[in-house]
């Protein structure tokens, strides 16, 4: 596999619900690459849950088109695409089907007709990969928020998809519900090879991708590394978003006189840096 081959291609999409004036997206073009995290930001109205929403078939495009693993996004194709496709949601609730954890992760495998020894084979093990296998039998409605988002990424993983969106999944979230599902999905993107696109308003999320597109009023706005994209602090605010914590504190420590050398993307890398210039005196 070519480290630069595409998985999904966009091209000149727009979009606009019915009854609206506006578009939701305007002549939008993307790459997505195999294997690739990839995040698209924006406030609220940007356009980027359209976008997850016409990747997985849920919409058309008024105009443009979308191909994912090869095969154009049609009302022919869609089901082949939702197998390639999967995407968790905002709030896990609404995904909950089963009584139990395991009754849940296997009614997506019930529903494509997969082999009972199979599928119990394929439970178990997209379970155990989100580290939920002790909740076998557990009532979803017990789970804490972050473990309900594992859960729904176990009935996603099972059915082997190529490609995993996350669509506001960790927003309902706290810190630790979010840095849960998160590390999760990291791992099962280093494991497994598949592609991740997060569909988020938080940079500190958007913090742990490859790649990052900000989508403004419908439209492509810009593209980039994390590091890269972080540099246009007063666009991003000027946007509507809120740049990381890290990032914030290096800027007030920095008005102090501390002379933080660069910004940082993670807590962590901020408080080893600060270690080193202490030490360094």
């Amino acid at each position: 596999m070519s480290e630069h081959e595409s998985i999904i291609d966009i091209k000149d999409i727009s979009f606009t619900y019915e009854g609206q004036d506006s578009f939701a997206l305007q002549n939008v073009s993307l790459t997505v690459t195999k294997g690739e995290w990839l995040a698209v930001v924006g406030h609220n109205g940007s356009g980027k849950s359209t976008l997850a929403r016409i990747l997985l078939g849920l919409q058309f495009p008024n105009s443009g088109t979308v191909m994912v693993d090869n095969k154009v996004l049609t009302e022919e194709t869609i089901w082949d695409i939702r197998r390639v496709v999967g995407m968790v949601f905002q709030n896990p609730d609404n995904q909950f089907v089963g009584s139990t954890v395991q009754d849940d992760v296997a009614f997506g495998l019930e529903n494509n007709g997969i082999l009972h020894d199979d599928m119990v084979l394929r439970v178990e093990d997209a379970l155990n990969r989100v580290h939920m296998s002790d909740f076998l039998n557990q009532e979803p409605h017990h789970l804490s928020g972050g473990q309900k988002q594992r859960v729904a990424i176990a009935g996603i993983i099972a059915l082997s998809p190529k490609v995993i969106i996350l669509d506001e999944a960790t927003s309902m979230l706290d810190p630790l519900g979010r840095e849960e599902v998160l590390k999760t999905v990291k791992d099962l993107k280093d494991e497994q090879g598949l592609t991740v696109i997060s569909i988020t308003h938080d940079l500190e999320e958007a913090a742990k991708a490859d790649r990052v597109i900000v989508m403004n009023k419908g439209q492509f706005y810009k593209e980039g590394t994390p590091s890269e994209i972080f540099q246009l602090e007063e666009e991003l605010i000027s946007l509507g978003l809120d740049i990381p914590f890290p990032i914030k504190m290096a800027n007030a420590l920095r008005d102090r006189g501390i002379l933080v050398p660069k910004n940082f993307l993670t807590d962590i890398e901020l408080v080893n840096e600060l270690w080193t210039l202490h030490y360094n005196k």
